[in-house]
Formats: structure tokens, sequence, C-alpha cells
């Protein structure tokens, strides 16, 4: 399974992003997608994830009321909404699912809020 971010960039705080995953494969197959951040200097963390049928949400408590996770089946994609961004939101983001018991990892997009 591939999976390729886009929609990372530079913002200004306040501002928002809409990141978007693509997999190679369909995600209906995949129960639970999700992404992930890391910020320089600091471990990888949970942002939001779903479940296939897009009823079942999580949200990290850092970004809840802020960003939205949503999954598209139909075009093998889910999507991050983020607004109201922080400076300490800037991270490299990344796209992940879990197949068959692998984990797979997307090559991240970088998100950059400036003050």
């Amino acid at each position: 399974v591939q999976l390729v971010e886009s929609g990372g960039g530079v913002v200004q705080a306040g501002g928002s992003l809409r990141l978007s995953c693509a997999a190679s494969r369909s995600t209906s197959t995949m129960n639970v997608m999700g992404w992930y951040r890391q910020a320089p200097g600091k471990q990888r963390e949970l942002v939001a994830v779903i479940t296939v049928g897009g009823a079942g949400t999580n949200y990290a408590n850092s970004v809840k009321g802020r960003f939205t996770i949503s999954r598209d089946n139909a075009n093998n994609t889910i999507y991050l909404q983020m607004n109201s961004l922080k400076p300490e939101d800037t991270a490299v983001y990344y796209c992940i699912t879990r197949l068959f018991g692998v984990v797979y990892w997307g090559q991240g997009t970088q998100v950059t809020v400036s003050p």
C-alpha cells in the first residue's frame, strides 16, 4: 500500500489548510486510517483517526474542535481539515493505515504555521 500526502504549506496563525492522503488501493479495506505528526525535536504523535465507514473518529486533545478528519472511500482518499492553526501545529504530517497487520506510512507533508 502506498500513501501519498499533499496539501501542506506555510500559513499564518489562524489560517486553514486541508491535507489529503491518497491510497494506492481501496480504502474500504482499511478499517482505520489516520494522521500523525512530528514536530522538530519531538516524538511522533497521533492527531486523528477514522474508521472505515467514517462514523468513528478520535482526535488528540490539542486539535479537538479545530481539526476534522474525513474519508472518501470512492476516491481512496482521507482528509484532514485544519482550522484555527497555531504555531505549535507546525510539524510534518503523516498518513497511516494498517492492513492485514502491517502498518503503512506516507512520506509526510510539511505544515508550517507562522506567528
